[in-house]
């Protein structure tokens, strides 16, 4: 049974297929948050066949429940035993990895999803699992950080917020952006590519002043990129500074949508190397 937990504690869900990649996954938000009390959920689900252990007929189910609540017994005692901020809980659950969490998140009240961009079964191929992209696109009631499966957290120095100015934003969209900005003291890159030199229309500057709002009291530019491609000159801005994370928001009909193709993350490779921190338009608290 779940024990009181004060309301300014922050709830943190962690799917696990007992890879590395979701234990290091584990380990970044870990030390990410770590100055912050936290409860940190971890879930392993067991009827599909990512972030789960595979069920090949009905009579495996009891033997499949084991094997979860033995991972996850193994997932607990592998976590550091210095997180004096931080509590957990493991999560067992037969069913779909998307469903399970979307329950947890509205019971727990969950506040953000840390998971590994790619389970033990998908191809080595793909920089991010099926599983990954169905939360970044689907989990629609609070953000999703997703982190590579060769990341090791560091210092976040700066954090790379592309968009076109079009997209009217609301303030609690951008929560867990500033949060992380503030307890990493990091900057925030706002970054716009053209395909030709051209101003920005009343429109745009009326949305771009609505950010330095959004951001005041931030360490926070704008940057203006001009090249044909956009994906491409993201990602070099990116490669150039050394950003330690990009984030965007997920809407639909949005910049990403547009420029990702669909569905809207199918392009992240470009994003290999840093995390990618999923924004939506999810609920007031």
């Amino acid at each position: 049974m779940d024990t009181y937990v004060p309301i300014m504690t922050q709830r943190i869900l962690c799917p696990t297929d007992f890879s590395k990649n979701a234990q290091n996954a584990i380990n970044y938000a870990m030390a990410l948050l770590r100055d912050k009390a936290c409860v940190f959920y971890i879930l392993n689900t067991y009827d599909v066949s990512s972030y789960s252990m595979e069920i090949t007929s009905a009579g495996d189910l009891e033997a499949s429940r084991k094997k979860s609540v033995g991972g996850l017994k193994i997932t607990y005692e592998l976590l550091p035993d210095d997180a004096k901020n931080h509590k957990f809980r493991t999560v067992s659950e037969c069913g779909n990895l998307i469903d399970t969490m979307r329950n947890i998140i509205d019971e727990k009240d969950i506040d953000m999803v840390v998971m590994g961009t790619k389970g033990a079964t998908n191809s080595g191929q793909k920089t991010y699992g099926s599983q990954t992209v169905l939360a970044m696109e689907e989990i629609r009631n609070c953000p999703v950080l997703a982190i590579p499966e060769k990341t090791i957290y560091k210092e976040i120095r700066e954090i790379v917020f592309p968009t076109n100015y079009r997209t009217i934003y609301k303030r609690r969209e951008f929560q867990y952006l500033v949060d992380i900005a503030k307890i990493s003291n990091a900057s925030i890159k706002v970054v716009k590519v053209f395909k030709k030199e051209e101003d920005l229309d009343s429109d745009q500057i009326n949305n771009q002043n609505l950010l330095k709002d959004y951001f005041e009291g931030l360490d926070y530019s704008f940057h203006s990129l001009y090249n044909n491609e956009v994906q491409t000159a993201i990602n070099e801005f990116i490669r150039s500074r050394g950003s330690d994370m990009v984030a965007f928001i997920n809407k639909k009909h949005s910049f990403f949508s547009m420029m990702l193709s669909r569905p809207m993350v199918k392009n992240l490779g470009y994003y290999a190397d840093i995390p990618v921190l999923a924004l939506h338009d999810y609920r007031s608290r």
